[in-house]
């Protein structure tokens, strides 16, 4: 674990940095282990060398999320998107972009977006109390089953089947008697979800095909196994992330009553603005991992074989951010004019996440119905941990409460 400056509003001040009505400045709630700390043979963590890196082209492939395992056990052909490479990742990529495009999100979702965080509000009122991570679960799979095509089971079921499948963590260190319940228990999950919840969407979309990812992975000729690793891709890489940053962002919002009041007051386009500026502090990613497959040239040379870590939260918080890095300023204007509000939390280049615009208005939709609920408290704050096999933080167990309907 590295230490990381985390600086009140005295020293805010001190330093000149913007602090905005009851935003203290400490703004970092996540800190992992740097990626200097994995042993990885080459760490970027300037802005611009790490976009060069990332938007390199086929002179680095994919590294990280456990992509050598899926390289040893899967064929070639027809791999998960997020591990394929070169043309065949084009190709797919091109192909599932028209169910990602911030237009078709808008139109084709907002809706499903909107009723479905009504729903989740109206029972946390209901109730008066709410586990943070369940409702933004919730939320986020319901969102993200909808783009894939996993509508042809028990939504509840889906997520519980979901959130027990990702929970399990294999520890290299563990025993081998602790490390093969494990695998037995992931597996027992992972058969779970595609009988209970692949099989019948693809069954389904055999003589009813929709608008979406699977019917689309049909269309392509892929296997059931092909499929159901996919959906689980989409499960990790969407639904999870997603729950992760809404957490996060409404943990910012509720600690911090400038940037909550501003969040409330300011349109879609500032709310997302805000999201953005917590994501760049506080990316769910921390670590994006790639190899050369050729020479790399630039400010270090790197020679074909490498395996480089991008250091995400470094490269967001450094020169490029402009000035305070540190500081949550939604008025931010970064340095380097190439960078987006959320610089590279969403990654860049080929490998950029495809579903940005989804967790963006998804978040921004479900935090500005929250926190107009009456009598809105964190009761208890996250617990903090970190999944090594994606680099990510994850919260849990954050308790709110509100006045009952």
């Amino acid at each position: 674990m590295t230490a990381t400056m985390v600086l009140g509003e005295g020293d805010a001040a001190a330093t000149g940095c913007p602090v905005h009505a009851g935003n203290r400045g400490d703004e970092r709630k996540a800190v992992p282990p740097a990626a200097g700390e994995t042993g990885a043979a080459r760490v970027v963590v300037d802005f611009a060398e790490a976009r060069r890196v990332l938007r390199s082209g086929e002179a680095t492939r994919q590294a990280g999320f456990g992509f050598e395992l899926v390289q040893r056990f899967m064929p070639k052909a027809n791999r998960p998107v997020l591990f394929e490479d070169g043309p065949a990742h084009q190709k797919q990529r091109s192909a599932i972009a028209r169910f990602f495009a911030p237009k078709v999100v808008k139109t084709r979702y907002r809706a499903l977006i909107e009723d479905r965080a009504d729903e989740l509000i109206a029972e946390f009122r209901k109730n008066g109390r709410a586990r943070l991570d369940a409702i933004s679960f919730e939320l986020a799979v319901a969102v993200a089953a909808e783009i894939v095509g996993l509508t042809s089971s028990d939504r509840r079921g889906l997520s519980r089947r979901l959130e027990r499948f990702l929970s399990i963590r294999l520890d290299r260190k563990a025993g081998r008697m602790r490390t093969l319940f494990s695998v037995v228990r992931s597996q027992a999950f992972l058969l779970a979800f595609h009988f209970r919840d692949v099989r019948p969407a693809v069954r389904e979309r055999r003589t009813t095909p929709r608008e979406d990812v699977i019917s689309h992975l049909l269309s392509e000729g892929y296997a059931p196994r092909e499929i159901l690793m996919e959906c689980v891709t989409y499960g990790a890489a969407g639904m999870a992330t997603t729950r992760e940053f809404i957490v996060m962002a409404a943990w910012h919002l509720l600690e911090e009553p400038g940037l909550r009041i501003r969040f409330l007051t300011a349109d879609e386009a500032g709310r997302i603005a805000i999201l953005e500026e917590i994501l760049r502090l506080e990316p769910v990613v921390g670590t994006i991992w790639r190899r050369t497959t050729a020479p790399l040239d630039g400010a270090e040379a790197t020679p074909a074989g490498t395996l480089i870590a991008v250091d995400v939260r470094a490269a967001n918080t450094g020169a490029a951010a402009g000035a305070c890095p540190h500081a949550i300023d939604p008025d931010r204007k970064p340095a380097d004019d190439r960078a987006s509000g959320a610089m590279l939390s969403f990654g860049d280049g080929v490998h950029r996440c495809p579903g940005a615009s989804v967790a963006l208005l998804e978040s921004a939709v479900f935090l500005d119905r929250l926190l107009r609920v009456p009598g809105l408290r964190l009761t208890r704050p996250p617990g903090v941990s970190f999944n090594d096999l994606v680099a990510s933080y994850e919260l849990r167990d954050a308790v709110i409460e509100c006045e009952r309907d």
